[in-house]
């Protein structure tokens, strides 16, 4: 098996030249799919890297397994983001983007790995957009993400993060160089269309064109 087999992906090329590269990773639920729609919204034009989590909760794909509602299998984590991003790194080569135009667009267990992504591997990203994210685990040492942005999207009323998980999250990223906006959505844990705007805002920004590094 090639390290490109580790997950079960969609590739759509740019249809923009220099257009970035989305790097989708859905909720608990969902699969390659799922934020296909929400990517062509915010991020028009843009390539994009579709994954499959390889766990299943009750037959459910996630990216990586938990031990309860809001409590991680740590060691699995770790274990599945580095696979992730080795299967990130091999992408590239085939279909050709770089880590410097990369973007990560997670939503709730996507996001969360995405942020672990960042917080072990800074180099496999530019940023993304998390969308419903917490704290993956505690770094023994700080990552440079100088370089890397980052927007959160959270939900005011969300009942699985409380708002000081996500400003945790969030202060973890600056304090390791990263910029970070965090954007207050008044719903709960559900995508809205609040989270829409904002990410479309901010790709519109950030990824008109590849960051100079």
């Amino acid at each position: 098996m090639s390290t490109l087999d580790l997950h079960v992906h969609r590739w759509e090329p740019a249809t923009e030249q220099g257009a970035s590269t989305l790097l989708l990773l859905h909720g608990t639920g969902g699969d390659e799919h799922d934020l296909v729609p929400l990517a062509h919204l915010v991020a028009p034009g843009a390539a994009i890297l579709s994954v499959r989590g390889n766990v299943l909760e009750q037959g459910a794909p996630r990216f990586f397994r938990r031990l309860r509602e809001g409590v991680f299998d740590l060691e699995d984590l770790r274990r599945r983001t580095a696979d992730l991003g080795d299967f990130v790194a091999a992408a590239g080569a085939r279909y050709r983007f770089v880590p410097e135009s990369l973007y990560a667009l997670g939503f709730s267990n996507g996001a969360n790995v995405a942020a672990s992504l960042l917080l072990t591997r800074p180099k496999a990203l530019a940023g993304g957009v998390l969308i419903r994210a917490m704290v993956p685990f505690e770094p023994t040492e700080t990552p440079d993400l100088t370089g890397r942005v980052v927007l959160m999207s959270q939900g005011r009323s969300d009942p699985l993060i409380p708002a000081a998980g996500a400003e945790r999250l969030a202060a973890l990223l600056r304090d390791a160089g990263a910029e970070v906006e965090l954007a207050w959505q008044p719903g709960g844990h559900g995508l809205t269309q609040g989270d829409v705007s904002v990410a479309r805002r901010w790709f519109g920004e950030r990824t008109a064109s590849p960051r100079p590094r």
